[in-house]
C-alpha cells in the first residue's frame, strides 16, 4: 500500500489515493475510540440505499490508525461550487436534496444524536445557568430517529463522474431530529464567513422539507454549544453569540 499520492490533509488526519483505494490516515495521538466509532458509523450507515464510499478495512499503518475505502472518482461539491459560480443555486439544491434523502434514512444502531448533544452541553465551559437552559431545551425537542450527518458541508459530497452524489465522513453521524442536522450545516457556513449562503440554504432546507425556520433556529443554541466544545479560538467568539441568546431569531 502506497502513501504518496496525497488528495487531502486535515489538522488530524492525511488522505492519500492508492489506485482505487482511499486510506485515511489518523495522527498518532488521534482517539483509537474515535477511529472505531467512525469506522462503525459508516458500517451502519452503509446498511442504508445511500451513496458512500464502502469501507474496506480497518488497519495500522506505520504504528498510525487508518480507515481504507473505496476511492470515488469525482470531484467535491465545494470545488464545483467555486467553479461554476453560475451554476451555485443548481449546486445548493442538489447539496439540500442529498441532505434530505440522507434523513430519510434510517439506521437504528447509531448513537442518539439528543444523548451526544446532552453530553457535549455537559463538557462546555458555560454557567451552570446556561447549561440548564440548553439541557432542558434540548429535552423538549421532538424525538426523531433519522439519520443525521453531523457535519453535512460541500466539502464532504463528492459528485462522481457519473453524476451521483456520494457522502463523505460519518465520524459524527447520529439518529435524531433532521432539523438539528440542518441546524449545524447553518452553522458551519457561518462559520466559514459565508453569512449569506447560509440564509440561502436554509431557506430552500425549510422550503424543501416543509419545516418552519423558527423551529431550525430553535436549534441553533444548542448546536453551537456542542460545537464550542472542540475550543477553536477563532469560532468562541461568534459561538457564544449564539448560545447566549437562548430565544434565538
Amino acid at each position: 500500500m502506497k502513501l504518496e499520492n496525497i488528495i487531502a490533509v486535515r489538522a488530524t488526519k492525511t488522505v492519500y489515493r492508492d489506485g482505487d483505494l482511499a486510506i485515511k490516515v489518523f495522527n498518532e495521538d488521534y482517539s483509537k475510540a474515535d477511529v472505531l466509532n467512525e469506522a462503525l458509523n459508516q458500517a451502519r450507515v452503509e446498511e442504508t440505499s445511500l451513496n458512500i464510499p464502502e469501507i474496506i478495512e480497518v488497519t495500522k499503518i506505520n504504528g498510525r490508525w487508518a480507515i481504507i475505502t473505496r476511492f470515488i472518482e469525482g470531484k467535491t461539491l465545494e470545488c464545483l461550487m467555486k467553479e461554476n459560480p453560475d451554476k451555485f443555486d443548481e449546486y445548493l439544491e442538489l447539496f439540500v436534496d442529498t441532505q434530505l434523502e440522507v434523513h430519510r434514512q434510517k439506521a437504528p444502531l447509531l448513537n442518539k444524536l439528543k444523548d451526544k448533544m446532552h453530553r457535549k452541553i455537559s463538557q462546555t465551559n458555560l454557567n451552570a445557568t446556561t447549561r440548564y437552559e440548553l439541557h432542558t431545551r434540548l429535552e423538549s425537542m421532538p424525538n426523531h430517529d433519522k439519520v443525521c450527518h453531523g457535519d453535512f458541508n460541500p466539502s464532504n459530497i463528492i459528485i462522481s463522474t457519473d453524476g451521483k452524489p456520494y457522502i463523505l465522513d460519518w465520524s459524527h453521524a447520529t439518529q435524531g431530529n433532521a432539523s438539528a442536522d440542518a441546524a449545524r450545516t447553518y452553522l458551519l457556513f457561518c462559520l466559514a464567513n459565508q453569512r449569506e449562503t447560509a440564509e440561502k440554504y436554509l431557506k430552500l432546507f425549510c422550503n424543501k422539507s416543509d419545516t418552519a425556520k423558527q423551529y431550525v433556529q430553535k436549534w441553533i443554541p444548542i448546536v453551537a454549544a456542542s460545537q464550542s466544545v472542540k475550543e477553536k479560538p477563532e469560532e468562541r467568539e461568534l459561538l457564544l453569540s449564539w448560545v447566549d441568546i437562548i430565544d434565538y431569531e
